[in-house]
């Protein structure tokens, strides 16, 4: 039976389950619930701490785990990013009063106010940066007003919370992260439990990333409109009952679907439909 870590709470929790569910998995009705069996899919859920999900995997004790790229890098622990999820998308940024730096070449002999530790340590070492790192726990924008830190480096979304505490975003990010799977290094690549949990993943991704689009058209109009709708590998076509039109069935990306739909009618395609698509295999 498949050991998956699921996180129990926080910004991961509901888009992981909610995209697990989609997958056609069994998962917990009550928040209390530890862990659940799955005996269909065979497959056994564990509800964790995120930061400790990677901790669990690179033991072996759980074969894989949704977390946060940041929690991975962040953990130090033996194991590895397997597929990108994306959602819980965050930027790690380097922030502080004006005037104070520029970018991390500036923070050589400063004090780095931080929740992920291993993430700055890391990224000021491979930029050959020597500074000291003070690892806090929540909001760390008031380490600096209270001199704790020069520098303090956490996730930025908007800005404004930085820039209420009188401070602004300097150089590159540190990293983006987002949800991810992650298994041990140097496990089994090719376990066929694991590949299987992987590809109806993959199914909701593309599902959620694509709409399914018919429309007829005339024949002599029918390389242009396949332009448009150039599908995976190839659009389905199919003669209809009155000669000279036939129908075409693509798959197209949703955010692209109206512009699609405009252009296809602009050459003359009509009985345009698109329809969501709830699962798939590639």
């Amino acid at each position: 039976m498949l050991r998956i870590a699921v996180p129990n709470k926080g910004s991961l929790s509901g888009p992981a389950a909610d995209m697990l569910h989609e997958a056609g998995y069994q998962q917990r009705r009550e928040s209390k619930e530890l862990r659940i069996v799955d005996p269909e899919n065979e497959v056994e859920f564990f509800y964790l701490r995120p930061r400790d999900i990677a901790i669990y995997v690179s033991s072996g004790r759980l074969d894989i785990g949704i977390t946060g790229r940041d929690l991975l890098i962040d953990s130090g622990a033996n194991a590895e990013e397997i597929l990108p999820l994306g959602f819980a998308r965050s930027t790690f940024r380097f922030a502080t009063k004006p005037g104070t730096a520029s970018g991390v070449a500036d923070l050589t002999g400063m004090t780095v106010a931080t929740s992920y530790e291993g993430i700055v340590a890391k990224h000021l070492a491979d930029n050959g940066i020597d500074a000291s790192v003070v690892h806090l726990d929540g909001a760390v924008e008031t380490a600096i007003e209270l001199g704790v830190a020069e520098v303090i480096a956490d996730v930025v979304e908007t800005g404004t919370s930085l820039r209420n505490a009188g401070l602004e975003v300097i150089g590159e990010p540190i990293m983006k992260s987002e949800a991810i799977v992650v298994r041990r290094t140097g496990a089994d690549a090719e376990e066929p439990k694991v590949q299987q949990f992987l590809r109806r993943l993959q199914g909701v991704l593309v599902a959620r990333t694509y709409v399914m689009m018919d429309y007829d058209c005339r024949v002599e109009q029918l390389e242009k409109a396949v332009a448009l709708t150039p599908g995976l590998e190839s659009p389905t076509v199919s003669p209809l009952h009155n000669e000279g039109w036939v129908a075409v069935r693509a798959m197209v990306p949703a955010k692209e679907a109206q512009r699609i739909m405009d252009d296809l009618y602009a050459i003359g395609a009509r009985a345009i439909l698109t329809t969501a698509i709830h699962a798939c295999r590639l």
